[in-house]
Protein backbone atom coordinates (compact mmCIF):
# COMPACT_ATOMS: atom_id res chain seq x y z
CA UNK A 1 0.00 0.00 0.00
CA UNK A 2 1.16 3.97 -0.66
CA UNK A 3 -0.42 6.89 -0.20
CA UNK A 4 -2.65 8.39 -2.57
CA UNK A 5 -4.56 11.10 -1.03
CA UNK A 6 -6.20 12.66 2.12
CA UNK A 7 -9.48 14.43 1.99
CA UNK A 8 -11.24 17.52 3.62
CA UNK A 9 -14.58 18.60 3.38
CA UNK A 10 -14.63 22.21 3.38
CA UNK A 11 -17.10 25.30 2.98
CA UNK A 12 -16.26 26.29 -0.07
CA UNK A 13 -13.60 24.24 -1.87
CA UNK A 14 -13.10 26.57 -5.30
CA UNK A 15 -12.14 29.09 -2.93
CA UNK A 16 -10.07 26.71 -0.72
CA UNK A 17 -8.33 25.73 -3.99
CA UNK A 18 -8.00 28.68 -5.26
CA UNK A 19 -5.60 30.01 -2.03
CA UNK A 20 -3.56 26.90 -2.23
CA UNK A 21 -2.60 26.89 -5.51
CA UNK A 22 -1.80 30.66 -5.28
CA UNK A 23 -0.40 30.55 -1.87
CA UNK A 24 1.32 27.24 -1.12
CA UNK A 25 2.49 26.43 -4.59
CA UNK A 26 0.05 23.29 -4.99
CA UNK A 27 -0.90 22.44 -8.28
CA UNK A 28 -4.25 20.85 -9.58
CA UNK A 29 -4.00 17.66 -9.78
CA UNK A 30 -7.78 17.00 -11.17
CA UNK A 31 -11.12 19.09 -10.60
CA UNK A 32 -14.67 18.79 -11.16
CA UNK A 33 -16.65 21.99 -12.26
CA UNK A 34 -19.85 20.94 -10.47
CA UNK A 35 -21.22 20.18 -7.21
CA UNK A 36 -19.06 19.20 -4.79
CA UNK A 37 -16.15 21.06 -6.52
CA UNK A 38 -14.25 18.46 -5.86
CA UNK A 39 -10.26 19.84 -5.78
CA UNK A 40 -7.24 17.36 -5.89
CA UNK A 41 -4.57 19.23 -5.26
CA UNK A 42 -0.91 17.93 -5.20
CA UNK A 43 2.12 19.21 -4.44
CA UNK A 44 5.37 20.00 -6.43
CA UNK A 45 6.14 16.09 -5.89
CA UNK A 46 3.18 15.03 -7.03
CA UNK A 47 3.20 12.28 -4.79
CA UNK A 48 1.37 14.28 -1.56
CA UNK A 49 -2.20 15.00 -3.24
CA UNK A 50 -5.20 16.89 -0.89
CA UNK A 51 -8.76 16.76 -1.94
CA UNK A 52 -11.05 19.35 -1.17
CA UNK A 53 -14.68 18.88 -1.57
CA UNK A 54 -17.42 20.92 -0.18
CA UNK A 55 -20.48 18.39 0.33
CA UNK A 56 -23.27 19.55 2.59
CA UNK A 57 -24.64 16.31 3.27
CA UNK A 58 -21.66 15.73 5.41
CA UNK A 59 -20.35 17.19 8.71
CA UNK A 60 -17.61 19.47 8.24
CA UNK A 61 -15.13 20.13 10.69
CA UNK A 62 -14.68 23.25 12.67
CA UNK A 63 -11.16 23.66 12.58
CA UNK A 64 -11.31 26.81 14.43
CA UNK A 65 -12.72 25.13 17.40
CA UNK A 66 -9.65 22.59 17.40
CA UNK A 67 -5.92 22.64 18.32
CA UNK A 68 -3.86 22.17 15.21
CA UNK A 69 -2.30 19.00 17.02
CA UNK A 70 -5.64 17.65 16.21
CA UNK A 71 -5.06 18.20 12.73
CA UNK A 72 -2.69 19.83 10.57
CA UNK A 73 -1.09 20.15 6.89
CA UNK A 74 2.61 20.32 7.71
CA UNK A 75 4.96 21.48 4.69
CA UNK A 76 7.87 22.12 3.96
CA UNK A 77 9.58 25.78 4.61
CA UNK A 78 13.46 26.88 3.71
CA UNK A 79 12.33 29.97 5.91
CA UNK A 80 9.49 29.36 8.15
CA UNK A 81 9.28 33.15 9.48
CA UNK A 82 8.97 34.64 6.04
CA UNK A 83 6.21 31.96 4.60
CA UNK A 84 4.80 33.28 7.50
CA UNK A 85 4.79 36.74 6.85
CA UNK A 86 3.84 36.36 3.46
CA UNK A 87 0.61 34.06 4.47
CA UNK A 88 -0.62 36.35 6.69
CA UNK A 89 -0.80 38.73 3.95
CA UNK A 90 -2.68 36.28 2.52
CA UNK A 91 -5.55 36.09 5.15
CA UNK A 92 -3.91 33.15 7.13
CA UNK A 93 -3.61 33.58 11.00
CA UNK A 94 -0.75 32.96 13.24
CA UNK A 95 -1.00 30.02 16.28
CA UNK A 96 2.38 29.19 17.36
CA UNK A 97 5.59 28.77 16.63
CA UNK A 98 8.49 26.25 18.36
CA UNK A 99 11.84 26.27 17.78
CA UNK A 100 13.11 22.60 18.68
CA UNK A 101 16.48 21.97 20.42
CA UNK A 102 18.17 21.20 16.97
CA UNK A 103 17.17 24.69 15.99
CA UNK A 104 14.13 23.72 13.70
CA UNK A 105 11.23 26.47 13.39
CA UNK A 106 7.46 25.04 13.36
CA UNK A 107 5.18 27.29 13.02
CA UNK A 108 1.44 27.20 13.10
CA UNK A 109 -0.85 29.22 11.15
CA UNK A 110 -4.81 28.72 10.10
CA UNK A 111 -5.79 29.38 6.67
CA UNK A 112 -8.35 31.73 6.18
CA UNK A 113 -11.11 28.92 6.32
CA UNK A 114 -9.12 28.02 10.33
CA UNK A 115 -7.45 24.80 8.52
CA UNK A 116 -4.12 24.34 9.93
CA UNK A 117 -1.43 24.62 8.65
CA UNK A 118 2.52 24.03 9.95
CA UNK A 119 5.05 25.37 8.14
CA UNK A 120 8.74 23.02 9.16
CA UNK A 121 11.97 24.12 8.37
CA UNK A 122 14.19 21.76 9.80
CA UNK A 123 17.25 21.59 10.76
CA UNK A 124 17.76 18.01 9.62
CA UNK A 125 15.63 16.99 6.90
CA UNK A 126 13.36 13.83 6.40
CA UNK A 127 15.01 11.72 3.96
CA UNK A 128 13.96 12.81 -0.03
CA UNK A 129 12.74 15.85 1.35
Amino acid sequence: MRFEHFALNVPDARAVGRWYVEHLGFVVAREHKTAPFTHFLADDSGKIVVELYTNPTAAMTDFRAQHPLMFHIALVSGDARADQARLEKAGATFFSEEVLADGSVLIFLRDPWGIPLQFCQRAVRFAGY
